[in-house]
C-alpha cells in the first residue's frame, strides 16, 4: 500500500532528472516538451481524477520549489491538469486510453490547460498579445508535448503495473 503512494513520487525525480538533462538536448527553438506532464496524466488515467488532482498539485509544489517559479503557478497548472486527466479514469477506459493514441490526445488537451494556465501566472506580460501568448507558449509546447507521449504508448515499461 506505501508503495502505491511513494512509486510516483521515485518515478517524479526520475524524470525531472532526464527533464533537466536530456530534455534541452531536444528542444526545438527552446521549445521542451513536458515529461512530468505526461507522467501525470499517465498516473491520473491509471488510477482516479481525486489521486491525479492531489498528484498534480504536488507535482507542482515540487517543480516551484525546485525550479523557483512564482510559488504556486505551476502547482495550480498541474493540478487543474492532473484533474482533468482524472475525467479519463473510468474502470473500463483505463487500458483504452493508456495504451492508444486516445493518451496522446489527453495529454495535448492537458498540456493545453497547463501551458496556458502557468504561462498566464508567470509569463504574462502587458507588451504581449494574448493571441501569441496562446500561440508561442501554449499551443506548439503542447504539440510537442503530445507529440512526445505517442512514444510513450509503445514504452515496454508501460505495460508493467504501476
Amino acid at each position: 500500500m506505501k508503495w502505491y503512494y511513494i512509486s510516483p513520487f521515485i518515478v517524479f525525480f526520475v524524470v525531472l532528472l532526464v527533464q533537466i538533462s536530456i530534455i534541452p538536448l531536444l528542444s526545438i527553438s527552446g521549445i521542451i516538451p513536458d515529461l512530468i506532464l505526461i507522467t501525470l496524466v499517465y498516473y491520473s488515467i491509471s488510477r482516479n481524477q481525486l489521486y491525479g488532482t492531489v498528484l498534480g498539485a504536488s507535482y507542482g509544489l515540487l517543480i516551484d520549489l525546485i525550479t523557483g517559479n512564482l510559488l504556486g503557478s505551476s502547482m495550480l497548472a498541474k493540478t487543474i491538469a492532473g484533474f482533468a486527466a482524472g475525467y479519463f479514469s473510468g474502470e473500463t477506459k483505463k487500458d483504452i486510453n493508456t495504451s492508444t493514441y486516445n493518451f496522446s490526445f489527453i495529454v495535448l488537451m492537458c498540456a493545453m490547460i497547463n501551458d496556458v494556465v502557468f504561462s498566464f501566472f508567470s509569463a504574462f506580460d502587458i507588451q504581449t498579445n494574448m493571441v501569441t501568448l496562446l500561440f508561442e507558449q501554449a499551443l506548439i509546447p503542447s504539440l510537442y508535448t503530445a507529440v512526445v507521449s505517442v512514444l510513450f504508448i509503445f514504452s515496454p515499461f508501460r505495460r508493467r503495473k504501476i
